[in-house]
């Protein structure tokens, strides 16, 4: 699985490897870094897994850390984007695993040696030059630059070295027979040639309303598919942050302190524009085109526009537009030409320069340095973040003297009133109900299925602000009767008739085959009608997605033979096979150990993905929920929702 991914990041420029490193830094963390493992205590503690614990100062580190990180990538980042990405969820996962697998290195024994540590710093594509190491001294500076210390990277490799002896040994007894491989193979590598069409049960009306007899009737042989869920009601108390914002008072030494202290996040990354002319070898002599290129190379030098002369002769998708490959675009480019952007100054235009399938001539038309943005064009930001932080820090004052009162008095609505607060009644939330104006995640109706009747919750953290609540409440699951779920009854039973009605249209397609073509007959029964030319198994098609039972006729079924109704999640379908293309056994025999290879790897990630959920299942992982939204909540809100 390492081997892959190692494999896959071979090509990454260096700023991207450094990404990454600083990521397994962050991680390996878990190792013996401060505010790790082993010693969150109390609210510290975010998850505990086994007899370890992830403290909430290690996932803050590693989630800033991949965040800042992120920045340096996409340009469009705030805590909406950050959400959406689900980063946080990923980085708690990624803190689970690597504890899950520290644990079993240590039962395991396994451990790293120094010259194995050695050996993998060599190996990293960006301390090498001309495939050589690029020397201690060199090594070292290259951290240096990237602000990255040399023991903790040095640890971070250690872990990863384990972490591979880990993998190795646990999928060492994973095996591939040459059976399962040709199946995989077929799999992979059949086509066939067909023709489907579809009729979506939206695009279906029933004559009229379904009769009320049937649907009580329908009701009664099904009741067992309706039920009536447990619900749960509450008497809460929230405060939201943004209504404490305008108490907030800021001095202009708080903006100046906070902008000092965190000048990194300010940083404006270095901006470098580039421009482009390429010349495809494709089947002219070499020699013609370096001829061609150096001669363009002359006129640019003599005066003549870089813009005119890309758009006259450049070959790629960017010569219409001048050859202007922007300020990221260029970085897809190959590594030769992204080094040679690099050390072009600005206006600067490079010699021609050969790469694997043509030859270039570079431009860099714009290049601004980094620089930290001034204190004046961030002073907004700050304000509120600072406010943010204040409002927040408020609202848990205000909610810890509510709870320590209501738990006192054993009433959370008593408590209030001492205080002169008033509470609310949630009135009955099933499971992961949303309280919209507070909570349109469902963290309040969440936490009432985690605690007894009567019960005081901790403190709640939303992204809208902090409450508290007393289960008063609860409606076990039960049976429905049918006026309760009436509308649920209506709608299954009027899908079910429009279910009818389309297998019914299908069918008359079917029969009709032997006097008209399938693109006709779908115009006459109002289907779409779609042609694919290469279907393979697992291969998504239009608004069907991806189907089974069409995989299995696509091979199955006698050409030219249509199918039966084949049911998708919206309608229903008709297909006909018009020509298959099967891989022969000669054909597999020569890309077999190849085949072998990428299967196995394959085959060793499902069974390792298998082993650590099975792992995490033993070692009875517990997250403090309340808590990961609590912490997502204080570094989201220092995004914002600008778009930077």
């Amino acid at each position: 699985m390492l081997k892959s991914m190692r494999k896959n990041l071979k090509s990454l420029a260096p700023t991207l490897w450094f990404v990454i490193i600083a990521f397994i830094i962050s991680i390996f963390a878990v190792w013996g870094g401060a505010g790790a493992l082993g010693e969150g205590r109390g609210t510290n503690t975010l998850a505990t897994v086994g007899k370890e614990k992830i403290s909430v100062s290690l996932y803050q580190q590693t989630l800033q850390q991949r965040i800042e990180a992120m920045r340096k990538e996409f340009r469009e980042l705030d805590g909406r984007f950050i959400q959406q990405l689900n980063i946080p969820q990923q980085i708690l996962n990624q803190l689970i695993q690597q504890s899950l697998l520290t644990q079993l290195s240590k039962e395991m024994g396994i451990k790293a040696a120094d010259d194995e540590i050695r050996k993998k710093i060599m190996s990293y594509p960006v301390f090498q030059k001309d495939g050589q190491f690029v020397g201690f001294t060199q090594y070292q500076k290259i951290l240096e630059w990237n602000r990255i210390s040399l023991p903790e990277f040095e640890k971070s490799l250690r872990q990863e070295i384990i972490m591979e002896k880990v993998v190795e040994v646990l999928t060492a007894g994973v095996t591939v027979t040459d059976e399962e491989l040709w199946e995989s193979y077929k799999n992979t590598n059949d086509t066939a040639r067909m023709e489907y069409v579809t009729l979506g049960l939206d695009k279906l009306e029933l004559e009229k309303e379904p009769d009320p007899e049937k649907m009580v009737e329908y009701f009664e042989k099904n009741r067992e598919m309706y039920k009536i869920p447990e619900k749960r009601e509450a008497d809460y108390y929230f405060v939201k942050t943004e209504n404490l914002k305008a108490k907030v008072e800021l001095t202009d030494s708080d903006i100046e302190a906070y902008y000092d202290d965190n000048k990194a996040r300010f940083l404006e990354p270095e901006k470098t524009k580039a421009s482009r002319i390429y010349l495809a070898f494709e089947d002219q002599e070499k020699e013609f085109v370096r001829n061609e290129a150096n001669d363009l190379l002359t006129q640019i030098k003599d005066g003549r526009d870089f813009g005119e002369l890309a758009r006259l002769y450049s070959k790629d998708e960017k010569g219409p537009e001048s050859g202007d490959w922007g300020l990221y675009e260029w970085k897809i480019l190959s590594q030769q030409e992204q080094d040679e952007i690099n050390r072009l100054s600005q206006g600067e235009v490079s010699n021609v320069l050969e790469i694997t399938d043509g030859v270039v001539i570079l431009k860099v038309t714009e290049k601004e340095p980094e620089s930290t943005q001034p204190l004046e064009a961030v002073k907004e930001r700050i304000i509120n973040i600072l406010k943010d932080e204040k409002a927040r820090q408020m609202a848990e004052e205000e909610i810890a003297r509510l709870e320590k009162a209501a738990k006192k008095e054993n009433s959370l609505d008593v408590a209030a009133q001492t205080l002169g607060l008033g509470v609310r009644n949630s009135g009955l939330l099933k499971e992961n109900d949303p309280l919209e104006e507070i909570d349109p995640s469902g963290s309040i109706s969440m936490t009432l299925f985690n605690i007894e009747e009567k019960e005081i919750s901790s403190p709640i953290h939303t992204y809208q602000g902090i409450g508290l609540a007393q289960l008063m409440k609860i409606e076990p699951l039960r049976p429905a009767n049918f006026d309760e779920v009436k509308q649920e009854v209506t709608e299954d039973f009027t899908a079910l008739k429009k279910k009818e009605l389309a297998v019914e249209r299908i069918k008359k397609v079917k029969q009709d085959l032997s006097r008209k073509r399938l693109e006709d007959l779908a115009e006459d029964y109002s289907l779409e009608y779609k042609t694919v030319e290469e279907h393979k198994r697992g291969q998504y098609l239009g608004v069907i997605g991806e189907n089974r039972e069409i995989d299995e006729l696509a091979f199955s079924l006698p050409l030219e033979e249509a199918s039966d109704p084949v049911e998708f999640e919206s309608g229903y379908a008709l297909v006909r096979i018009l020509d298959r293309k099967e891989v022969t056994r000669e054909e597999f025999e020569k890309v077999k150990e190849t085949e072998k290879e990428s299967f196995l790897e394959s085959k060793k990630n499902k069974f390792f993905s298998s082993y650590l959920a099975k792992l995490q299942e033993d070692k009875e992982v517990k997250i403090r929920y309340d808590l990961f939204l609590k912490t997502n909540q204080d570094i989201l809100s220092r995004f914002g929702g600008e778009r930077e």
